[in-house]
């Protein structure tokens, strides 16, 4: 399941990418205003569109209600500029098997995250620390867009967060579903496309604003 708005020039390699591990491939195109869906479908993707560009949030949620319609026994999230590697998909299946886990949740710090700048890895630090605090969840990564989930466990989802700080909320709500949720080592990579896409840094200042904002709400 992958998000994505204006990927037209990552969106192939990442659909051929996933066609190696998965015959299944659902790209939900948050109204793009570059070719993203065409080359998507012209890849092999079941493209999904949103009328309005609503965030990546929303497109996690239409595509985990695509998929539990569709009847979807597993489902994993896949970010489309390129970060993540289409080879640890399966090993966060494996292990959410072998564990008896309903979630499935990939650690760059546990793996590796070359080319990380030292300021965005101070923040990514402190989401962590609030993550846990807020949930009591022991985990080493809370922003990372690569995880897996049975159907039971997307079940218990509902992501209203429809911008960054949807992958904190995704973690409150893993809390307090009281399903078994362990952590995978996977790779992130920065390079300058990707750290200009989601990994902006302020996108990171952002998101422990939204995340302040909603503990005080709460």
């Amino acid at each position: 399941m992958v998000p994505a708005y204006n990927e037209e020039s990552q969106i192939t390699k990442v659909v051929a990418d996933l066609a190696r591990v998965s015959p299944n491939i659902v790209v939900i195109d948050d109204r793009s205003t570059d070719l993203t869906a065409a080359r998507a479908k012209a890849a092999g993707a079941h493209v999904l569109h949103h009328p309005l560009n609503l965030g990546q949030g929303a497109a996690l949620q239409t595509g985990i209600d695509f998929a539990l319609r569709e009847d979807a026994t597993h489902i994993v999230t896949f970010d489309a500029d390129g970060q993540h590697r289409a080879e640890d998909v399966p090993l966060l299946l494996k292990v959410m098997t072998e564990c008896a886990a309903h979630f499935a949740l990939g650690s760059r710090f546990l793996g590796t995250a070359p080319n990380i700048d030292f300021s965005r890895k101070v923040l990514l630090k402190l989401a962590i620390l609030f993550m846990r605090i807020t949930t009591g969840l022991n985990l080493t990564d809370a922003h990372n867009g690569l995880r897996a989930m049975t159907r039971k466990g997307a079940s218990s989802l509902a992501i209203r967060q429809n911008r960054m700080a949807h992958a904190s909320e995704i973690l409150n709500q893993i809390a307090k579903s009281g399903l078994r949720v362990v952590e995978v080592p996977v790779a992130v990579a920065y390079t300058s496309y990707s750290k200009a896409k989601g990994q902006k840094f302020s996108n990171s200042v952002n998101i422990m604003l939204e995340l302040l904002t909603g503990a005080l709400q709460r």
